[in-house]
């Protein structure tokens, strides 16, 4: 079995299925990318026991066809130091292998029979598709992505939920702290349905969604989902169990509105929050007539620091304290200038909205409080 292809081509596709490989495998061979060789097609998997991520490219001078696995590492080593130029790749399947030739030299290799490589689950027959720009979905995994959570006894809230509806499409992120809930009215599915998408395949399409154009086709049952883009294909397993109903902890009367500069707040925070006790990054919040005054205190060092900054804000005067990183991770994942901050009272949940959201887009974020002792 022979084949050419461009040696920077095929970097490059192998570091970003690469990613994929878990640092330790429990299954040996899943530390190898899969070839599999037809006409002139190579196509090449990575995969780990939950997510598996699959492209094609395409390779001259073919003699024979067939499939066999690498180790990554030492592929991926070696033709990092080679300068681009094309590389001669031929397998030897009888004795299991792979010679790759370059202007100067060669690398030996000893591969595996690909028919041992684990293969990919099949979706059921009742599965659900759904079509949406890349585009789209790189905003909403970006919108909401850093709000899931990273608990092990609540694994339902480690991912992004895709709430689909035949007029819109929800992604919802949250660790229980804060929550993301991102509407896009432009995305439209055929009917009714939901899943929860884990963190490591939601971080490796926003590694490769900038670098896509065209159409998203996503299937998912149950178990399994494929998104297929148009240079690569990601499988992985979903999250099974049903996410908390988020609009039932949204407050939705709340009379206290409060518009700020997005970044002139989030920098005035970052500088109070620096003197805040580090076990609770505690910061305070005293709303008054177009007036924030922004404190923070750590006890144990005798250190403080305060701020006002102006507002645009008629209520009567109100105190609330929040998480000061987590307040200011909330803002820094904001585009719009101003932010609207919406509140009830200081023992309920702040909401922070964007003064103006792009066309089809309607963004909320929402941030539980702490207790002030006063």
């Amino acid at each position: 079995m022979k084949f050419v292809v461009s040696g920077n081509l095929l970097l490059s596709h192998l570091q970003t299925v690469g990613k994929v490989i878990a640092s330790k495998n429990t299954i040996p061979i899943l530390d190898c990318f899969l070839f599999e060789l037809k006409g002139n097609q190579l196509t090449i998997t990575a995969a780990d026991t939950e997510t598996r991520m699959v492209t094609s490219i395409e390779v001259n001078e073919v003699e024979g066809e067939g499939t066999f696995a690498v180790p990554s590492q030492n592929l991926l080593e070696a033709l990092k130091e080679l300068p681009e130029q094309p590389v001669s790749f031929e397998i030897d399947e009888s004795s299991l292998t792979m010679f790759v030739y370059y202007k100067n030299g060669k690398y030996k290799f000893v591969v595996q029979n690909g028919d041992e490589y684990i293969p990919a689950k099949p979706l059921n027959d009742d599965a659900v598709k759904l079509t949406i720009s890349a585009g789209d979905l790189l905003s909403g995994i970006t919108h909401s992505l850093f709000a899931a959570g990273e608990d092990e006894l609540r694994p339902v809230m480690n991912g992004v939920y895709f709430d689909i509806f035949p007029d819109s499409l929800t992604f919802v992120a949250s660790d229980g702290h804060k929550l993301v809930r991102f509407k896009n009215l432009s995305v439209t599915g055929n009917e009714t349905a939901n899943f929860i998408l884990p963190k490591k395949p939601a971080n490796l399409l926003r590694n490769i969604l900038p670098r896509e154009s065209g159409d998203v086709n996503i299937e998912f049952d149950s178990n399994n989902a494929y998104i297929t883009m148009e240079h690569f294909t990601v499988i992985c397993r979903l999250i099974e169990g049903r996410f908390p109903n988020y609009n039932g902890v949204i407050p939705v009367d709340n009379p206290f509105k409060v518009t700020v500069n997005r970044v002139n707040f989030a920098n005035a925070l970052k500088r109070v929050t620096v003197f805040s006790d580090s076990s609770t990054n505690l910061i305070k919040l005293q709303f008054t007539e177009n007036n924030i005054f922004i404190s923070a205190q750590d006890i144990d060092f005798s250190t403080s620091a305060e701020e006002t900054m102006d507002c645009i804000y008629s209520g009567s005067d109100l105190s609330i304290g929040f998480k000061g990183n987590l307040l200011i991770e909330l803002l820094n994942n904001i585009v719009a200038e101003e932010v609207i901050i919406e509140l009830a009272d200081p023992s309920r949940a702040g909401l922070i909205l964007p003064a103006e959201n792009l066309p089809d887009e309607d963004l909320l974020m929402l941030l539980m409080p702490m207790v002030l002792n006063e």
